[in-house]
């Protein structure tokens, strides 16, 4: 079933304890696209780049079932530019330089053909872009989840909650959480954060794992442990990416298939991490998923007698 995916297309220049990657090719859209790729293949992109972005990246997109139709590219203009360097942990990281260009004006245009999409997947963006798109959809979608982070808690909270009722997932992490429901207990913090909206709630925490929040119910996905990781960048739309790939290839959004929607989207983000960029993404099989998915499912696995 048709997933729309909507985020950034960009730039990045990464630098972590493990090596420096300049200039590589980043952005929620491209890690969410490209993870939701390899469950299903009707994906719907909608984003802005400039005339500087590689055509090979676009036709690797358009070889893994991804619709460009929904692109803007604005010559004359340059592609949206991230730089960060990550600390010892990897779990924290400074923003060297952020460079707008073509996002600054971005209004997103969904083509006709993307309208009855049943699978919406919002990147972090402005929550009035996010309403742009949810407006935009002329039958009310199967299932939408978005991301969102802090600095719109910050400056843009009133329009934030008005998104919140639209949607049926909201994923952030532990932090973005708190910060929305004003609760430290993770627990009280997905009763708040339901209770303005959605109805599922994904609270990712890192290398921690994810849990996941549906009407008093709780499951915990844990995190795949990696001898090495190399870069976290897009960990987290990659995790939304498989997450939502499983969800439209099955067409089933109940409680029990989100749990494996959910170990599906760690088992993705379990493999962005392992080289720079989407580089992992680029080259994975279905058996790599498989057997990976598998490591998932024996972390948890064992018996007792009750």
């Amino acid at each position: 079933m048709n997933l729309l995916t909507v985020g950034t297309v960009a730039f990045d220049d990464i630098e972590t304890p493990l090596g420096k990657a300049d200039k590589i090719v980043g952005g929620a859209c491209t890690y969410i696209s490209l993870a939701a790729s390899y469950f299903e293949k009707n994906i719907n992109l909608v984003s802005v780049i400039g005339d500087d972005f590689p055509q090979e990246m676009l036709d690797l997109l358009k070889s893994k079932g991804v619709n460009l139709d929904g692109l803007q590219i604005k010559e004359g203009e340059k592609s949206f530019f991230w730089a960060g360097k990550y600390h010892d942990d990897l779990n924290s990281r400074d923003t060297l330089d952020t460079q707008l260009n073509v996002l600054a004006d971005f209004d997103p245009v969904l083509p006709d053909s993307y309208k009855d999409d049943p699978f919406v997947m919002l990147g972090n963006l402005t929550p009035d872009v996010q309403m742009k798109v949810i407006e935009q959809m002329t039958t009310k979608p199967k299932f939408i989840a978005m991301d969102t982070m802090n600095f719109w808690m910050d400056i843009a909270l009133d329009r934030l909650k008005e998104v919140l009722k639209k949607i049926d997932c909201l994923i952030v992490n532990d932090e973005e959480a708190r910060q929305l429901s004003g609760e430290h207990s993770l627990v009280k913090a997905a009763d708040a954060i339901i209770k303005m909206g959605p109805r599922f709630l994904i609270i990712k925490k890192g290398e921690h794992g994810a849990l996941l929040f549906y009407d008093g119910d709780i499951f915990f996905a844990p995190a795949l442990p990696l001898a090495e990781v190399f870069d976290p960048t897009g960990a987290g739309d990659t995790f939304a990416g498989g997450f939502m790939g499983y969800l439209a290839q099955t067409g089933d959004t109940s409680f029990e298939n989100m749990k494996r929607a959910v170990i599906f989207g760690s088992a993705m983000a379990s493999f962005c991490v392992e080289k720079f960029g989407t580089e992992r993404l680029q080259e994975l099989t279905a058996v790599d998923i498989k057997n990976r998915v598998n490591k998932f499912v024996q972390l948890v696995n064992f018996d007792a007698k009750i």
